[in-house]
Protein backbone atom coordinates (compact mmCIF):
# COMPACT_ATOMS: atom_id res chain seq x y z
CA UNK A 1 0.00 0.00 0.00
CA UNK A 2 1.30 3.44 -0.75
CA UNK A 3 0.25 6.90 -0.56
CA UNK A 4 -0.27 9.73 -2.79
CA UNK A 5 -0.40 13.58 -2.36
CA UNK A 6 -3.48 15.10 -3.61
CA UNK A 7 -1.52 18.79 -5.15
CA UNK A 8 -4.67 20.96 -5.51
CA UNK A 9 -5.99 20.02 -1.89
CA UNK A 10 -2.83 19.91 0.12
CA UNK A 11 -1.25 22.96 -1.65
CA UNK A 12 -4.43 25.04 -2.53
CA UNK A 13 -4.10 27.95 -5.12
CA UNK A 14 -0.19 26.69 -5.92
CA UNK A 15 0.60 25.61 -9.25
CA UNK A 16 1.34 21.97 -9.61
CA UNK A 17 4.51 22.20 -10.95
CA UNK A 18 5.85 24.44 -8.12
CA UNK A 19 4.60 22.32 -5.49
CA UNK A 20 6.34 19.02 -6.73
CA UNK A 21 9.77 19.39 -4.83
CA UNK A 22 7.76 20.05 -1.76
CA UNK A 23 5.99 16.67 -2.49
CA UNK A 24 9.79 14.94 -2.98
CA UNK A 25 11.12 16.33 0.17
CA UNK A 26 8.42 15.49 2.60
CA UNK A 27 8.95 11.86 1.45
CA UNK A 28 6.09 11.14 -1.23
CA UNK A 29 6.74 9.28 -4.71
CA UNK A 30 2.97 9.80 -6.09
CA UNK A 31 0.99 12.49 -6.67
CA UNK A 32 -2.04 13.57 -7.82
CA UNK A 33 -4.85 16.02 -8.92
CA UNK A 34 -8.23 17.10 -10.37
CA UNK A 35 -9.08 18.33 -13.83
CA UNK A 36 -6.46 18.50 -16.15
CA UNK A 37 -8.12 21.75 -18.00
CA UNK A 38 -5.97 24.96 -17.15
CA UNK A 39 -3.31 23.22 -15.51
CA UNK A 40 -0.18 23.18 -17.64
CA UNK A 41 0.75 19.50 -18.33
CA UNK A 42 4.32 20.05 -20.25
CA UNK A 43 5.50 21.51 -16.70
CA UNK A 44 4.28 19.19 -14.79
CA UNK A 45 5.39 16.41 -16.50
CA UNK A 46 8.81 18.06 -16.85
CA UNK A 47 8.49 18.95 -12.71
CA UNK A 48 7.44 15.48 -12.27
CA UNK A 49 10.75 13.82 -14.27
CA UNK A 50 12.83 16.32 -12.16
CA UNK A 51 11.53 15.10 -9.20
CA UNK A 52 11.50 11.21 -10.02
CA UNK A 53 7.52 11.68 -8.90
CA UNK A 54 4.78 9.34 -10.68
CA UNK A 55 1.04 10.77 -11.28
CA UNK A 56 -0.88 8.37 -9.98
CA UNK A 57 -4.65 9.44 -10.87
CA UNK A 58 -6.47 12.60 -12.24
CA UNK A 59 -9.86 13.69 -13.10
CA UNK A 60 -11.56 13.11 -16.56
CA UNK A 61 -13.71 15.82 -17.92
CA UNK A 62 -16.86 16.72 -16.32
CA UNK A 63 -19.87 15.42 -17.99
CA UNK A 64 -22.62 13.32 -16.03
CA UNK A 65 -23.00 10.13 -16.52
CA UNK A 66 -26.74 10.44 -15.36
CA UNK A 67 -27.63 12.04 -18.49
CA UNK A 68 -27.62 9.83 -21.25
CA UNK A 69 -27.70 12.40 -23.68
CA UNK A 70 -24.17 13.97 -22.41
CA UNK A 71 -23.15 10.10 -22.95
CA UNK A 72 -20.90 10.72 -26.40
CA UNK A 73 -19.71 14.17 -24.64
CA UNK A 74 -18.12 11.88 -22.06
CA UNK A 75 -16.84 9.37 -24.26
CA UNK A 76 -15.23 12.46 -26.21
CA UNK A 77 -13.72 13.69 -23.09
CA UNK A 78 -12.53 10.67 -21.58
CA UNK A 79 -10.29 9.78 -24.89
CA UNK A 80 -8.94 13.60 -24.34
CA UNK A 81 -8.03 12.25 -20.87
CA UNK A 82 -6.75 9.44 -22.11
CA UNK A 83 -4.08 10.67 -23.91
CA UNK A 84 -3.13 12.90 -21.05
CA UNK A 85 -2.75 9.96 -19.44
CA UNK A 86 -0.72 8.25 -21.39
CA UNK A 87 1.89 11.85 -21.95
CA UNK A 88 2.10 12.13 -17.82
CA UNK A 89 2.19 8.18 -17.28
CA UNK A 90 -0.89 7.57 -14.92
CA UNK A 91 -2.67 4.52 -15.22
CA UNK A 92 -6.03 5.13 -13.35
CA UNK A 93 -8.78 8.11 -13.92
CA UNK A 94 -11.39 9.79 -11.57
CA UNK A 95 -14.81 10.22 -12.50
CA UNK A 96 -17.90 12.13 -10.74
CA UNK A 97 -21.30 10.38 -12.07
CA UNK A 98 -22.63 13.82 -12.25
CA UNK A 99 -25.92 15.72 -10.56
CA UNK A 100 -29.44 14.01 -10.26
CA UNK A 101 -31.18 15.04 -13.41
CA UNK A 102 -34.42 16.43 -12.83
CA UNK A 103 -37.71 14.66 -14.26
CA UNK A 104 -35.71 11.12 -14.39
CA UNK A 105 -35.91 8.32 -11.85
CA UNK A 106 -33.17 7.05 -9.82
CA UNK A 107 -33.71 3.73 -11.30
CA UNK A 108 -33.35 5.34 -15.23
CA UNK A 109 -29.95 7.48 -13.87
CA UNK A 110 -28.31 3.97 -12.23
CA UNK A 111 -29.11 2.63 -15.93
CA UNK A 112 -27.59 5.21 -17.66
CA UNK A 113 -24.37 5.39 -15.79
CA UNK A 114 -23.94 1.66 -16.33
CA UNK A 115 -24.27 2.22 -20.00
CA UNK A 116 -22.34 4.97 -20.44
CA UNK A 117 -19.68 3.17 -17.77
CA UNK A 118 -20.03 0.54 -21.13
CA UNK A 119 -19.81 2.90 -23.74
CA UNK A 120 -16.23 3.61 -22.07
CA UNK A 121 -14.77 0.28 -21.64
CA UNK A 122 -13.36 -0.19 -25.46
CA UNK A 123 -11.50 3.51 -24.83
CA UNK A 124 -10.23 2.01 -21.44
CA UNK A 125 -9.04 -1.34 -22.87
CA UNK A 126 -7.22 0.36 -26.07
CA UNK A 127 -5.01 2.80 -23.43
CA UNK A 128 -4.93 -0.17 -20.70
CA UNK A 129 -6.70 2.32 -18.19
CA UNK A 130 -9.42 1.73 -15.13
CA UNK A 131 -12.02 4.37 -14.49
CA UNK A 132 -12.50 5.04 -11.21
CA UNK A 133 -16.67 6.30 -10.27
CA UNK A 134 -16.55 8.11 -6.82
CA UNK A 135 -19.54 7.53 -4.07
CA UNK A 136 -19.79 11.73 -2.42
CA UNK A 137 -21.44 12.94 0.34
CA UNK A 138 -24.49 14.84 -0.42
CA UNK A 139 -25.00 16.29 3.15
CA UNK A 140 -22.17 19.14 3.32
CA UNK A 141 -19.86 18.77 -0.08
CA UNK A 142 -22.30 18.05 -2.82
CA UNK A 143 -26.06 17.98 -2.65
CA UNK A 144 -27.66 17.68 -5.49
CA UNK A 145 -25.04 14.55 -6.73
CA UNK A 146 -26.30 11.32 -7.20
CA UNK A 147 -24.14 8.91 -6.32
CA UNK A 148 -23.70 8.68 -2.00
CA UNK A 149 -23.73 5.57 -1.62
CA UNK A 150 -20.56 3.17 -1.90
CA UNK A 151 -23.26 0.11 -1.75
CA UNK A 152 -24.46 1.44 -5.09
CA UNK A 153 -21.23 2.49 -6.68
CA UNK A 154 -19.73 -1.58 -6.06
CA UNK A 155 -23.33 -2.65 -7.69
CA UNK A 156 -22.62 -0.50 -11.02
CA UNK A 157 -19.67 -2.14 -11.11
CA UNK A 158 -20.23 -5.07 -11.05
CA UNK A 159 -23.29 -4.50 -14.10
CA UNK A 160 -20.22 -3.08 -16.10
CA UNK A 161 -18.62 -6.19 -15.57
CA UNK A 162 -15.03 -4.77 -16.65
CA UNK A 163 -11.67 -4.78 -14.90
CA UNK A 164 -11.53 -1.40 -15.91
CA UNK A 165 -14.24 -0.04 -13.98
CA UNK A 166 -14.02 0.34 -10.12
CA UNK A 167 -14.49 2.47 -7.29
CA UNK A 168 -12.77 5.56 -5.93
CA UNK A 169 -13.73 4.64 -2.04
CA UNK A 170 -13.44 8.33 -0.39
CA UNK A 171 -13.19 7.54 3.40
CA UNK A 172 -14.07 11.20 4.39
CA UNK A 173 -17.23 11.03 2.17
CA UNK A 174 -18.60 7.82 3.50
CA UNK A 175 -17.63 8.83 7.10
CA UNK A 176 -19.80 11.94 6.10
CA UNK A 177 -22.94 9.71 4.41
CA UNK A 178 -23.28 7.04 7.39
CA UNK A 179 -21.94 4.20 4.75
CA UNK A 180 -18.26 3.67 6.17
CA UNK A 181 -17.43 0.22 7.04
CA UNK A 182 -14.32 -1.64 7.03
CA UNK A 183 -15.29 -5.04 7.01
CA UNK A 184 -17.51 -4.02 3.12
CA UNK A 185 -14.04 -2.04 2.46
CA UNK A 186 -12.52 -5.57 2.49
CA UNK A 187 -15.16 -7.84 1.05
CA UNK A 188 -15.08 -5.26 -2.07
CA UNK A 189 -11.41 -4.51 -2.00
CA UNK A 190 -11.14 -6.17 -5.98
CA UNK A 191 -13.44 -3.26 -6.81
CA UNK A 192 -11.60 -0.86 -5.22
CA UNK A 193 -8.52 1.19 -7.13
CA UNK A 194 -7.65 3.79 -4.84
CA UNK A 195 -8.81 5.68 -1.47
CA UNK A 196 -9.20 9.41 -0.61
CA UNK A 197 -8.84 10.18 3.54
CA UNK A 198 -9.28 13.29 4.93
CA UNK A 199 -9.70 14.31 8.53
CA UNK A 200 -13.29 14.60 9.94
CA UNK A 201 -14.65 17.55 10.90
CA UNK A 202 -13.35 20.26 8.79
CA UNK A 203 -11.61 18.07 6.20
CA UNK A 204 -8.05 18.59 7.35
CA UNK A 205 -5.00 16.24 8.25
CA UNK A 206 -6.57 12.78 8.42
CA UNK A 207 -4.43 11.93 11.76
CA UNK A 208 -5.20 15.20 13.52
CA UNK A 209 -8.29 15.86 15.54
CA UNK A 210 -10.08 13.54 13.57
CA UNK A 211 -12.88 11.62 14.78
CA UNK A 212 -12.02 8.89 11.97
CA UNK A 213 -9.93 6.42 13.02
CA UNK A 214 -7.43 6.17 10.54
CA UNK A 215 -4.75 4.30 11.58
CA UNK A 216 -7.10 1.44 12.76
CA UNK A 217 -8.99 1.71 9.06
CA UNK A 218 -6.10 1.82 6.97
CA UNK A 219 -4.05 -0.95 9.11
CA UNK A 220 -7.13 -3.33 8.41
CA UNK A 221 -7.07 -2.21 4.71
CA UNK A 222 -3.13 -3.30 4.58
CA UNK A 223 -3.32 -6.10 6.09
CA UNK A 224 -6.12 -7.36 3.77
CA UNK A 225 -3.81 -7.49 1.61
CA UNK A 226 -4.38 -4.26 -0.22
CA UNK A 227 -1.37 -3.46 -2.72
CA UNK A 228 -2.87 -0.38 -4.17
CA UNK A 229 -2.31 3.54 -3.79
CA UNK A 230 -4.19 6.07 -0.90
CA UNK A 231 -4.55 9.48 -1.77
CA UNK A 232 -3.97 12.27 0.86
CA UNK A 233 -7.27 14.65 -0.30
CA UNK A 234 -7.11 16.97 2.75
CA UNK A 235 -7.08 20.89 3.38
CA UNK A 236 -3.89 21.56 5.86
CA UNK A 237 -4.86 23.91 8.83
CA UNK A 238 -0.95 24.15 9.19
CA UNK A 239 2.16 24.57 6.95
CA UNK A 240 1.02 22.25 3.88
CA UNK A 241 4.84 20.57 2.83
CA UNK A 242 5.72 20.25 7.15
CA UNK A 243 2.49 18.92 7.32
CA UNK A 244 3.24 16.39 4.47
CA UNK A 245 6.50 15.62 6.83
CA UNK A 246 4.41 14.64 9.41
CA UNK A 247 2.07 12.93 7.56
CA UNK A 248 4.49 11.05 6.26
CA UNK A 249 6.43 9.74 9.31
CA UNK A 250 2.81 8.64 11.01
CA UNK A 251 1.56 6.60 7.85
CA UNK A 252 4.99 4.88 8.18
CA UNK A 253 3.91 3.10 11.23
CA UNK A 254 0.85 1.88 10.18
Amino acid sequence: MYYSVCVPAVFRGKKIEDVLPAVRRAGFDYYEFWGWQGVDVDACYAAQQREGLKLRTLCTKAEPLTNPQKRQEYVDGLKATAEICKKMGAKVIITQVGSEQEGMSREAQHVSIVEGLRACVPVLEEHDLVLMIEPLNTKINHPGYYMWSSEEAFQIVDEVGSKHVKVLYDIYHQHITGDLSVEKIVQNLDKIAHFHVAGFPGRHEPLIDSEIDYPTILRAIKESGYQGSVGLEYMPVNDAEEGLKILHEQLLKI
